[in-house]
């Protein structure tokens, strides 16, 4: 049946045609300034790991639904490039799996392989995982309650050390290593509905076992002494505990949706380490502080299985001392989502 657009009065439907022409070129700026993230975008801290700041309830553009019904279960593949802010870039590739427990828990599994390539040398293989439980609880003002309880497990090294390089010797740096060396705690909380995503939580290393080692007098051969030290020292680290605070403005359509938010994470506790020269340990004030990073998000779904993600951040404020060498200069995260 043809449809009637008589009574629709004409500048109704210029109006309807210039907001649906607005939100279509917004789209398409967006998804075209996040294709360049790689040489463009920037993000302070990488959400901790790339990885604390996505378990659970705590995930960015997340899927909202009145109904919330964990037995959809979904694969996704994540391709995660940082560059540091000296000269180490960062490559991790995430297999994700998300089960349906019931209708209201659900259990998210993370394995994650890291490449670094920097000019102290190159690293590869399997970081830390995690996993985390999460319950959903539908509340009477439109809005979703997310509650998760995991953890992450040290599973990578900390300490590989430089092989065949002309310039020094030992444990490279924090920067290079694909494990923190820690056995975290991760609790979190997230409420959102079509427009808005409010979430906390917190990272606290329960076990630390990081023997990472490096030391500037290694590396007496280097061309720049000065660009050895930029490297902040984590010998014997046992880092501090991590609070952060997500909020996220999104624009949902019926196949595409993209969005806008801030990250912020305050380490509350100061990382400690050994001071060789004294042999004691020491827990430096400059290690605490606040991380803030702007965000944006696009997500495209091709039906109802297949969809697709991008994320990206810009830094706006960074710690003073980053021992466990999380802090990032740009960063992009591309997904694709199989929903069975």
């Amino acid at each position: 049946m043809d449809s009637d657009n008589s009574k629709i009065p004409s500048s109704t439907t210029a109006t309807v045609r210039l907001i649906y022409y607005y939100h279509i070129s917004i789209m398409r700026l967006l998804f075209f300034c996040l294709m360049l993230v790689p040489t463009s975008l920037v993000m302070s801290q990488g959400c901790s790991d790339a990885g604390f700041c996505t378990m659970g309830a705590m995930k960015p553009d997340q899927t909202y639904s009145k109904k919330i019904d964990f037995k959809l279960r979904s694969f996704e593949l994540n391709y995660y490039h940082g560059k540091t802010k000296l000269t180490p870039v960062i490559t991790m590739y995430n297999a994700e799996l998300n089960f349906g427990i019931n209708e209201k828990y659900s259990f998210q599994f993370k394995v994650p392989y890291q490449t670094v390539s920097g000019k102290l040398g190159d690293t590869q293989g399997v970081g830390d995982l995690s996993f985390s439980f999460s319950r959903g609880i539908v509340l009477e003002n439109g809005f979703n309650l997310g509650l998760t309880l995991g953890g992450k497990i040290a599973t990578g090294r900390s300490d590989i050390e430089a092989n065949n390089s002309p310039f020094g010797s030992g444990d490279l740096p924090m920067y290079y290593q694909i494990s923190l060396g820690t056995h975290d705690l991760v609790a979190g909380a997230s409420i959102i509905n079509d427009n808005w995503l409010f979430a906390t939580g917190i990272q606290i290393p329960v076990i630390h076992q990081n023997e990472n080692d490096f030391r500037w007098g290694k590396w007496p051969d280097y061309p720049s002494p000065k660009y050895i030290k930029k490297y902040d020292l984590a010998n014997d680290l046992k880092r501090g505990t991590d609070v952060m605070l997500r909020a996220e403005r999104n624009f949902r359509f019926i196949n595409f949706n993209y969005g806008l938010g801030l990250l912020a994470i305050y380490r509350i506790t100061r990382d400690e380490r050994l001071d060789f020269n004294t042999d004691k340990r020491i827990k430096p004030e400059e290690t605490t502080g606040l991380v803030l990073n702007l965000l944006a998000n696009f997500g495209y779904n091709f039906n109802i299985n297949h969809s697709v993600k991008l994320i990206g951040g810009l830094k706006l404020m960074d710690r003073d001392l980053n021992p466990d060498g999380l802090t990032r200069k740009h960063v992009i995260s591309t997904s694709y989502v199989y929903r069975f």
